[in-house]
């Protein structure tokens, strides 16, 4: 008849059920059933983890402006003004001539000088003539030679981002819609395949200040230049006049033809 394991004498384990035993079975045990500290300490554990989650996914959904500066962002409210003010006024020039043309007395001679304003900015915006007007002048020094492609083209960006009109480049390159940024071999920027030689001067037509303070913008063309990376010096000259006389060979077209 099998032993009754209740019947064992006390303190003695009883048959059918085994305990873990040494350093291990102590791990699995306190696993199993923590004590109050390791409850507390697991507790806070978690509180801590959710808290940074949360803190990470309400920097993510901030607005793109929340941390700037306040300087940075009466300059780019600045930018946003003036560029406002250019369209309001280019809206006023249209409607202007659109009522020369609808009501106007001489309307041959309202839509000749519409068609020869429409040309003129043609022109300019083709690079085909030579301009002036006011503007800025940046020169930019590269004594490391780490003026990229990429950063020119950045700066353009910003530029016409604040109302440039004209941009060109080095007295060499006149930028137009088709413009494009390049490296040569050896590493140099190049703008339509001319190689650019520091230092970098480009002359930029449009209203002088709103154009400064679009190449100053934290993080901008002057940022990045007078940084650890680039470890170069830019200049800027607010001018009253700035002649931009290279121009741009038009290409002709393979497939378009006028109607």
């Amino acid at each position: 008849m099998p032993d009754d394991p209740s019947s064992a004498p006390e303190g003695s384990p009883k048959r059918g059920i085994s305990e873990p035993t040494g350093a291990r079975g102590r791990l699995v045990a306190d696993f199993f059933r923590p004590g109050r500290g390791q409850f507390v300490v697991g507790v806070a554990l978690f509180l801590t983890a959710l808290l940074v989650v949360l803190t990470l996914r309400s920097q993510a959904e901030q607005p793109e402006f929340s941390n700037a500066r306040q300087a940075d962002l009466i300059q780019l409210l600045d930018n946003v003004t003036a560029e406002t003010r250019r369209l309001e006024d280019q809206i006023a020039e249209l409607e202007s001539a659109r009522e020369e043309l609808v009501n106007g007395a001489d309307r041959d001679a309202a839509a000749r000088a519409e068609a020869e304003r429409r040309l003129t900015q043609a022109q300019i915006l083709a690079g085909t003539t030579a301009v002036e007007g006011p503007g800025i002048e940046i020169r930019i020094q590269d004594p490391a030679g780490n003026v990229t492609a990429d950063l020119l083209l950045d700066a353009v960006e910003e530029l016409r981002d604040a109302g440039a009109e004209v941009i060109q480049i080095n007295d060499q390159v006149r930028l137009v819609q088709r413009s494009h940024f390049g490296t040569d071999a050896e590493g140099r920027p190049t703008v339509d395949n001319v190689t650019l030689q520091a230092p970098f001067v480009l002359d930029v037509i449009g209203d002088p200040a709103t154009l400064e303070a679009g190449a100053r913008f934290r993080g901008g063309l002057v940022s990045e230049v007078e940084g650890e990376r680039v470890g170069g010096r830019v200049t800027i000259t607010q001018l009253d006049r700035i002649e931009i006389d290279t121009l741009v060979e038009p290409a002709d077209n393979e497939f378009a033809r006028p109607r």
